[in-house]
């Protein structure tokens, strides 16, 4: 309330170090339960009264406007404004007695109560009084201050919840008196209204606050400023805009505390309001992560640090900063805005990393193309590993630069991103279908492997970060396509050879999405299950949205995966690819590259020209499921049509496309902040490190912090995949070797003595540990077990 300089002026305040909301009438309404908000003062404050009114009903009050006197009472809804100038009348003192009178009780009527007070004035001292106008105004506060001022009973307003009953929980804001724009008040009003006169008031009023307590908002001075065109004509008023954000910066003082604890998660209001403590639980969480592999494995070492217990450890210390970051108030958090010049630099920048580290591919293998026309030529496969990988990075690039910058409010950077998250869909179709179909392994630690190296950090973050799992949505959407994908592939496996079965089959599938998709009724019975016996509350509406949105794309994947086997069949002359259409492309397959690639250059300029038909969201929402496979596939063709293409990639974009999934999941709280709603900022730079004053300063140490975890966490989640889906893979030689290294430490009578003494909890210990490592199956239902529990604590 004291600081804060304008972002986007007279739209974005941003107080230092934390986020403000803009409220809403609904907001208003359920922070004040039906309490009232009343405005006592003169016409500066009768402002704040109009802004208030307009944001509960606009229309409603702009037509009340219309009927009322200029100094008179007002009332609108649970609104109030008292006419009080001077600052001294009957009805302030009996407003703030009541306010404070305990002896009320608690069962009162609340919508007969004040849930806010804000008082203000003196600008009609410096006007009507010549000489004595100071005096008075000190009586006038001396009068109001044992009132007004801070009560040691009163509870921090960011430490617990504001009661809806108790009036000395609630606080009563001082406004300081509007400094005028003088040069255009009119001659009678700026011979008596001057700068001594209202610095005089201002400076009695900051001493009076810093002896009596009193709440002061000063940051509505700040607002003005050297601002001219924040003031009407008059120049002794404010335009609608800023009375708006004022009234915005007294809502979060009264407000944010308690809308965090009605509403949780997304924690976008972190003014004046503390995130929840640390329950005893999540510290359980924490050491558990840490003694799981030394309970089951560990021992084997006899307590020696091992991979696995490193992979926990980077796990912890990942949720752990993730906690820091965004749920204390340890880092600042600043407001997104975006500006052109921002995103097209950051954009030039990663371009400019992506070519500088463009390499030879290490996929030496021969292409499919290349079988036939060129064997001598050892170019690599059509989209290899490094090539996609490649993909995902540049892709991830862009949608970091976008989620950072606030650009989702730009339709035409906001339709390139929604074809960037449909190429990471269909890269899933593609690649899940190509292994189905070569490697024909539908095993259940094959899924398993997939499926929990997909969600283990987002299944662990909702229990840390108070948000649920479907917050992350890209891990549950591509764990969702990975079952489709699977049950298609699998059901009816032995006839997979069959391009028109396998065809059938995906329509079918295809199909049955479709109709889950638009008629959701079976996730709402299965979240409704979920909520009741699992304590879990997941947003029907929210999935049903991202999975309309790209519907169809990982079915345009399979059937691509299937063509590029086919054809890969054919022109290695395989047996059973023998007939015409197989001849047809082994002749011209030499012209096919250059015409596809004609046909993707025509296709990208046509698909430039019709997103630009759209003029919002919706619509081209509507469309995006039909028509995103066409610039997906131009794009593929481009890349695989020349040999020398596909024997270079980018080692800076693979490398971070190897850890997309986890830099996609953990910006929502390390690099971004208030979940995804605003930007973190370590503080250490000052003002420099907002973002219109240099942010980059700050962007460079965040960012470098943000990808080093992610690595981190990619290797960690990795292993202990591996971990859970076989815990057996230590070699015996290296158990052997371990043995003997104790032997040597302990001598063989110290070792025997040591396990000795171990007694029964160390049988218990390893026959628990044989049937963990034995079992799949039990290893995942104590999984499933152990998250049950934390979902129903």
């Amino acid at each position: 309330m004291t600081r804060g300089h304008w972002i986007e002026p007279y739209q974005r305040w941003q107080p230092p170090g934390c986020l403000m909301h803009q409220y809403t009438g609904k907001d208003i309404r359920a922070c004040l339960n039906g309490q009232r908000i009343v405005y006592i003062g003169d016409s500066t404050i009768r402002q704040l009264f109009w802004a208030t009114a307009k944001k509960l009903n606009v229309t409603g009050a702009n037509a009340y406007r219309q009927k009322v006197d200029t100094h008179e009472d007002l009332a609108f809804e649970n609104v109030y404004f008292v006419w009080d100038p001077f600052l001294n009348s009957s009805s302030l003192r009996a407003e703030l007695l009541s306010f404070f009178d305990d002896n009320i009780p608690e069962a009162a009527d609340t919508s007969k109560t004040a849930g806010l007070i804000t008082v203000g004035g003196g600008l009609w001292y410096a006007r009507h009084f010549r000489s004595d106008w100071l005096d008075h105004y000190r009586d006038a506060l001396d009068y109001l201050a044992p009132l007004l001022g801070a009560d040691e009973d009163r509870p921090a307003l960011y430490h617990t919840p504001l009661s809806t009953k108790r009036r000395k929980d609630h606080p009563v804001y001082m406004v300081p008196v509007l400094v005028p724009l003088y040069n255009t008040l009119s001659p009678t009003r700026a011979s008596s209204i001057t700068p001594i006169k209202i610095s005089s008031m201002n400076e009695y009023l900051f001493n009076l606050s810093m002896t009596q307590g009193i709440k002061v908002s000063w940051s509505h001075l700040l607002m003005t400023l050297e601002r001219e065109t924040a003031y009407e004509e008059s120049g002794l008023h404010v335009i609608d805009d800023v009375a708006v954000r004022k009234v915005d910066v007294l809502l979060n003082a009264r407000c944010n505390a308690q809308m965090t604890i009605l509403r949780g998660y997304p924690f976008n209001k972190t003014c004046c309001s503390a995130y929840e403590s640390l329950h005893p639980w999540k510290t359980c969480f924490y050491l558990a992560l840490l003694s799981i592999p030394i309970l089951v494995s560990g021992f084997r070492h006899y307590g020696k640090a091992n991979e696995l217990t490193k992979a926990f450890t980077v796990l912890s210390v990942v949720l752990t900063y993730c906690y820091l970051a965004d749920r204390t108030q340890l880092f600042d958090k600043t407001q997104k805005h975006f500006k052109y010049q921002d995103f097209s630099s950051l954009c030039a920048a990663v371009l400019l990393l992506g070519l500088l580290s463009v390499r030879p591919t290490s996929d030496k293998k021969p292409s499919a193309g290349d079988a036939l026309s060129s064997i001598q030529d050892a170019s690599p496969s059509f989209l290899p590993r490094d090539q996609s990988d490649e993909w995902k990075g540049w892709m991830q690039f862009v949608i970091l630069i976008y989620h950072y910058t606030g650009a989702s409010s730009i339709l035409g950077i906001y339709q390139v991103i929604r074809i960037l998250v449909a190429s990471y869909l269909f890269l899933t179709g593609f690649g899940h279908t190509v292994f189905f179909y070569k490697k024909q392994d539908y095993s259940l630690s094959r899924c398993t492997s997939v499926l929990v190296r997909y969600n283990l950090l987002s299944c662990m973050l909702p229990y840390i970060m108070a948000t649920d799992y479907l917050f992350y949505y890209f891990a549950p959407l591509v764990s969702f396509w990975y079952l489709v994908v699977y049950l298609t592939m699998r059901i009816g496996s032995s006839k997979n050879t069959s391009m028109a079965f396998l065809l059938g089959k995906i329509g079918m599938s295809a199909g049955i999405v479709t109709v889950l998709a638009q008629a959701p009724i079976l996730f709402e019975r299965i979240f409704q299950f979920l909520q009741y016996t699992c304590h879990i509350h997941w947003n029907v509406k929210e999935w049903q949205f991202r999975l309309q949105l790209d519907c169809y794309i990982v079915y345009c994947g399979m059937v691509a995966a299937i063509v590029y086997c086919k054809v890969s069949d054919i022109l290695r002359g395989q047996p059973f690819s023998q007939n015409t259409l197989s001849g047809i492309i082994r002749r011209h397959w030499n012209k096919i590259p250059l015409i596809a690639a004609v046909v993707a250059l025509v296709t990208l300029v046509a698909f430039g020209y019709f997103i630009q038909q759209f003029s919002d969201k919706v619509s081209y929402n509507r469309w995006v499921p039909f028509v995103s496979l066409f610039p997906i596939l131009a794009f593929v063709i481009l890349r695989n049509c020349n040999r020398h293409f596909r024997h270079f990639y980018s080692s800076a974009f693979a490398w971070l496309g190897r850890c997309s999934l986890e830099t996609f999941t953990l910006q929502f709280h390390i690099w971004l902040a208030a979940d995804t709603k605003a930007l973190l900022s370590s503080g250490v730079f000052g003002r420099k490190a907002t973002h219109v004053d240099g942010r980059y300063l700050d962007l460079v140490i965040l960012t470098a912090v943000f990808l080093w975890l992610s690595w981190m966490t990619a290797d960690a989640t990795t292993r202990i995949t591996s971990w859970i889906i076989d815990p057996t893979r230590q070699s015996a030689e290296q158990v052997k070797l371990t043995s003997l290294k104790l032997v040597n430490e302990m001598g063989s009578e110290g070792l025997h003595g040591e396990l000795r003494c171990r007694g029964a909890f160390y049988r218990l210990l390893a026959n628990w540990n044989d049937l963990w490592m034995r079992k799949l199956e039990i290893r995942m239902a104590s999984i499933i077990l152990i998250m049950w529990i934390l979902n129903m604590v």
